[in-house]
């Protein structure tokens, strides 16, 4: 009996392990604000919630999302080695081969297309365009051009267009609105993680700031800047007659939380101001699509 139980406690323990490569390779934090985008975009859109569909976009977008952080660490695989933020991932240390690497990237991109198709014919192929230009663009453009960040904004801001898209079968203003926001914040948001990492990018060869200069008072000044550009727009659906006053106030209070830890940085051009706009960045496109959602209900 004490044999099986530890047969058993090993299996589970390997199981376990399995699963913590799998959230790894899957990025499962990053996928989980994507999936939370695309939720919010959807619930935007509906008038009345089809909890079915509604799973199913989560589930598939998740699927998507993953699909396209696995392929880029199978790519990624040798420069993943020389980065502190990327030398314990699962193919990196072997724990996963390339080869189960790639079946499973390629099942869960598969099924997760095919899941969004069944919505309807525009979620599949948003799902078709965001893993396509996440990993056969912008993943080698990184290693080439700053302007990767430029491109990788497409399929970042397509979630929750994605969602609202799910539930009308079109496009429109409102989508297109939500893109933009989601676009926008693209930039300050991965600026200040490279310029937190900006050390460790330069050992894979990434030059991801947008000044040549790296952390420099250009690239300070362009995070500031692209944080205006970010809150004016998030006020468009305040001038379409979107969203009402109380639901802008909570956006502009969102958009002051990005906006001030960027003037700091401007000032100080240190890692701690970058951090600041990095964790803002965070909360700042939950707040403004729940502020979005609940003036619709």
């Amino acid at each position: 009996m004490e044999i099986t139980t530890k047969k058993e406690l090993g299996t589970m323990a390997m199981f376990l392990d399995k699963m913590r490569d799998y959230a790894a390779f899957f990025k499962l934090r990053l996928a989980s604000l994507v999936v939370f985008s695309a939720a919010l975009g959807y619930l935007i859109a509906a008038d009345t919630i089809n909890w079915l569909n509604f799973t199913i976009l989560c589930f598939g977008g998740f699927l998507v999302t993953g699909s396209s952080n696995g392929f880029n660490q199978i790519i990624e695989v040798e420069l993943d080695r020389v980065m502190e933020r990327t030398k314990n991932r699962p193919i990196v240390t072997g724990r996963m081969t390339k080869k189960e690497a790639f079946i499973v990237a390629s099942i869960a991109g598969l099924v997760g297309i095919l899941i969004l198709f069944y919505l309807n014919p525009l979620s599949g192929i948003l799902g078709i365009l965001a893993l396509f230009l996440y990993v056969a663009i912008y993943t080698p453009l990184k290693q080439i051009t700053p302007w990767a960040v430029f491109v990788g904004a497409f399929p970042g801001a397509i979630p929750p267009m994605l969602g609202f898209v799910a539930y009308t079968g079109k496009f429109g203003l409102e989508p297109g609105l939500l893109f933009a926001l989601q676009f926008m914040w693209q930039f300050p948001h991965f600026w200040a993680i490279a310029w937190k990492a900006d050390e460790d990018y330069k050992k894979a060869g990434f030059r991801l700031l947008p000044s040549p200069g790296g952390k420099d008072q250009s690239s300070a000044f362009l995070i500031l800047l692209y944080c205006l550009f970010m809150v004016m727009v998030s006020l468009l659906p305040l001038a379409f007659g979107l969203v009402g006053a109380v639901s802008s106030i909570f956006i502009l209070a969102a958009g002051v939380l990005m906006v001030w830890p960027s003037i700091q940085l401007f000032r100080k051009k240190t890692d701690k101001a970058a951090t600041k706009v990095m964790f803002a960045s965070f909360i700042y496109v939950p707040i403004v699509l729940l502020a979005w959602y609940f003036d619709k209900i």
